[in-house]
């Protein structure tokens, strides 16, 4: 039985001095195809370890139902790193934070109104007890101590950064011990006095989390942990971005050249990100500071492998000093493999679509419609992901009245007898005034869910309208209401456009098909198109945005088929022209 242990400030690994050298890889971020390249590719870079968290709302979807197929194929994913010889650390705490949708978990949860996250709360912890029951004995034959190459689980996820429970931090750490994990446990947190004390714990490795000063932090850590190993659980050497932000990068040898500092100082590091890969669907996160800001769709992350899996100018200069380091000191790091050829990139020029469905008009074929006295958040109607419409009639005349939506998370379209009259956004509030006729007016909400926090105190994030729709003062009640989680489009009924007479501003699915010969990754290009989202063979690559940072989408080669290939678009405004272009360069912003 082979462990990582803590001897003397250090790690031991089979007896002999040890220092982690890891990088975040996201299996839940990467086509499973591409497993296997990212992960050579983290070992060609010098590293020994692969770190990666689980996704509670990926493996678990709805309540009681489990997925671990696909893109939630973990096991398959950590086998292919024994295969290559790489370590692993896994963080399956009920929460991962990740800028991940709700910081993975699952939005079922938000279906019991009293129910408290992250604590001591019996309801919680009984759907934890059940999703751990059915995940733990997948992981256990993967750890080290039966063999496997997992050598160390975490324990929660930055605790102190959210709450002070150690009685929750234990019964987890209980939980893990219960049902066979016996590698060694650690926590993660925020090199600040108030995070260590709330989220650390007796006879748990602390590991600190930041992306510079690491003097500072690691100062910090041995405060609280005088005998234990220094280790950065996540060194941020890039960052994320928002919608309606700038693109992050950071300068390749300024990250590297913090990254060399902890290695002298005899510190282990785990790279967040290494490769940060892709919120495909409906998976990213958002933030909640002053305002809600949601996470874009690419999470390349400026990491040394870009989103696509390309070595970058920040690989090369952490690959240098790794090759430094180990002249110097060789702690168990293993011979640098040879690097993969680079996955090759194909424009495939211009797809112009054929066909086109009204969404509003496509209702019937896309949700069962529920009636409602008052307009309810989407999870009280067992959905978690994408739109949700609210429709009802206001009764006429009225004029010199205003619609108010008292609070929509998170964006809401407003149409009335099928015009548009404006957009209302949870950071930029707005009231409409309507003149409703004598005979009065039907009002369809297009409400779209761009991702639960992530982060932070605001964390229990319904979506949809939450309190309410008002016309002046007067609440509006009897409602339509229809949920459209949109998990395929197959159910579109769709027109040649040549047929149909455009109206704008009104939300439309369009769809095309394009041949492929050579398979390759691809880019897809939306200029001239306001905001939506894109299928490819049903598959959902993510959101698009002209506000931006980001003008392309990532499609994965193994996306594609050999012959005819399928895309599909919602478009939720106008586009200048119904063309799209497949390119063989990312544009980040």
């Amino acid at each position: 039985m082979t462990q990582l242990q803590v001897v003397n400030q250090q790690f031991q690994w089979d007896g002999k001095p040890f220092q982690i050298l890891s990088g975040a890889v996201h299996y839940f971020r990467v086509v499973p195809e591409y497993w296997e390249d990212r992960l050579l590719k983290l070992k060609a870079c010098g590293f020994n370890t692969v770190e990666t968290y689980l996704p509670w709302n990926l493996h678990e979807p709805q309540e009681g139902q489990f997925c671990f197929e696909g893109l939630a194929d973990v096991e398959g994913f950590v086998r292919i790193a024994e295969k290559l010889g790489l370590h692993v650390i896994l963080r399956p705490s009920p929460y991962i934070c990740a800028e991940w949708e709700f910081g993975g978990l699952p939005a079922w949860l938000l279906r019991y109104p009293d129910i408290k996250l992250r604590c001591m709360d019996e309801v919680y912890l009984e759907k934890v007890d059940r999703y751990y029951d059915t995940l733990i004995p997948r992981l256990v034959p993967l750890l080290s101590t039966n063999g496997g190459p997992v050598i160390a689980v975490q324990i929660e996820n930055e605790y102190g950064s959210y709450g002070n429970d150690q009685s929750y931090l234990n019964y987890l750490k209980e939980g893990l011990i219960s049902r066979g994990v016996d590698v060694l446990l650690f926590t993660s947190d925020g090199p600040d006095n108030g995070m260590l004390q709330g989220g650390s714990m007796p006879g748990v490795l602390a590991t600190v989390n930041f992306g510079s000063r690491p003097e500072e932090a690691f100062a910090k850590l041995r405060e609280y942990r005088p005998d234990e190993p220094l280790m950065c659980m996540e060194y941020w050497n890039g960052w994320f971005d928002h919608w309606l932000k700038p693109h992050h990068t950071r300068d390749a040898q300024d990250a590297a050249g913090v990254f060399d500092n902890m290695l002298q100082a005899g510190a282990s590091v785990n790279f967040y990100m290494f490769h940060g890969g892709t919120n495909f669907g409906f998976y990213n996160g958002a933030n909640y500071h002053d305002k809600y800001e949601a996470t874009i769709t690419s999470y390349d992350y400026d990491s040394p492998l870009s989103e696509s899996g390309d070595v970058t100018d920040k690989y090369e200069a952490v690959r240098s000093v790794i090759e430094g380091f180990r002249e110097k000191v060789a702690l168990n790091l293993p011979d640098l493999a040879e690097l993969p050829s680079p996955i090759p990139k194909k424009s495939y020029g211009t797809i112009t679509m054929t066909q086109k469905a009204d969404m509003l008009d496509q209702l019937p074929h896309l949700s069962e419609p529920v009636k409602s006295i008052a307009p309810v958040p989407m999870e009280m109607l067992g959905q978690s992901y994408g739109f949700i419409v609210y429709s009802t009639h206001i009764s006429g005349p009225r004029i010199g009245e205003s619609l108010h939506l008292q609070e929509v998370h998170d964006r809401a379209q407003i149409f009335l007898d099928g015009v548009y009259q404006g957009t209302t956004e949870r950071w930029n509030p707005k009231s409409f005034p309507l003149h409703i006729p004598e005979s009065g007016a039907k009002l369809d909400i297009v409400v779209e869910n761009m991702g639960r926090v992530n982060y932070g105190p605001k964390l229990k994030d319904h979506k949809g309208i939450t309190e309410g729709v008002r016309m002046n003062n007067q609440f509006l009640f009897d409602w339509t209401i229809y949920p459209l989680p949109l998990e395929d489009t197959s159910s579109v009924l769709f027109t040649d456009m040549a047929a149909i007479e455009e109206r704008t501003d009104r939300p439309g699915f369009y769809k095309s098909e394009f041949d492929v010969e050579d398979i390759a990754d691809t880019f897809v290009r939306l200029d001239g198109w306001c905001k939506g989202v894109v299928w490819i063979n049903g598959f959902n690559l993510g959101r698009y945005w002209k506000e931006g940072p980001q003008r392309t989408l990532y499609l994965p080669g193994p996306l594609l088929r050999k012959g005819t290939n399928e895309i599909v678009i919602l478009e939720l405004h106008h586009t200048d022209t119904a063309q799209i272009e497949l390119v063989d360069k990312p544009d980040l912003g």
